[in-house]
């Protein structure tokens, strides 16, 4: 049966509610610059991520741990100055409020007033249990993030699915429940499976945004850059590649090398 979307001028966190509870599901992407963030926020995008995946996509690091505060201020300051509909959220980067909940709020302060986003998510459960409740005090809201948590690759070892043990799957269950008591918004859920997702989505009020977590979850959420095809080297299962940029860039740049080399660019109507 299909849902009847409610419009919404501007997504807020309140408006994230209420499509869980109507059943509408949530779109989510990345942005990390203004152009990108202009189109992504044109087509109607409910919630634009400023990922901390900025350190791979943008910067070429292996891992998103690099990146810095000032760094995220940067590209979530280009990102809002663009985005007139989408709710936008920053991730913390590492160790910017792991250790802590005073430092936590400070990044989290840092990122609300310097950016001027609507929101901030950070990675893991109880172990960051303090520095999400310090920050929730302070009236920011804050989405979390469970399952794979790229933050914490080197304690994981490997990019593979997680919680598919009982006892991984019991803790992540827990944890999504004590963020939800604790006041966050919702929660993305990378990289695990698709009935353990079902079943988290379908035990707490708030949001519940995948990648690479099935169906069963109120909301998707992609990285722009691989939606679009301009990496080629990732191919996770849960990627669907809507166009293929990155040879239709590389053709397009190689056809203006051609037109310059051969001095067919630019031609009369192209000079003054």
């Amino acid at each position: 049966m299909s849902v009847a979307k409610k419009e919404y001028k501007r997504v807020t966190v309140k408006s994230l509610i209420e499509m869980k509870q109507n059943g509408e599901k949530i779109s989510m992407l990345t942005s990390y610059d203004y152009s990108m963030a202009k189109i992504v926020d044109a087509a109607n995008v409910d919630v634009i991520l400023v990922g901390d995946s900025a350190s791979n996509v943008i910067a070429g690091h292996e891992t998103t741990l690099p990146i810095t505060l000032d760094q995220m201020i940067y590209h979530a300051s280009s990102v809002v100055r663009a985005a007139k509909r989408a709710l936008v959220v920053v991730d913390i980067p590492f160790g910017s409020y792991q250790s802590d909940s005073k430092e936590a709020l400070r990044s989290a302060i840092r990122i609300m007033k310097e950016s001027g986003a609507h929101a901030i998510k950070v990675e893991g459960g109880a172990e960051i249990k303090d520095s999400v409740s310090r920050i929730l005090q302070a009236g920011i809201p804050v989405m979390g993030h469970l399952g794979l948590t790229p933050q914490s690759i080197y304690k994981f070892g490997t990019y593979t699915v997680r919680a598919k043990e009982e006892e991984e799957a019991d803790k992540l269950k827990q944890d999504a429940k004590m963020l939800e008591e604790l006041g966050c918004f919702g929660i993305v859920l990378e990289k695990i499976p698709a009935s353990l997702a079902k079943e988290v989505a379908e035990s707490v009020s708030i949001p519940i945004i995948g990648i690479g977590a099935g169906n069963g979850v109120d909301g998707q959420v992609l990285v722009v850059h691989d939606l679009l095809g301009m990496t080629h080297e990732f191919h996770p299962r849960f990627l669907r590649r809507y166009m293929n940029l990155y040879d239709e860039m590389s053709s397009a740049i190689s056809q203006y090398v051609d037109d310059v080399k051969s001095r067919d660019f630019p031609n009369e109507e192209e000079s003054y």
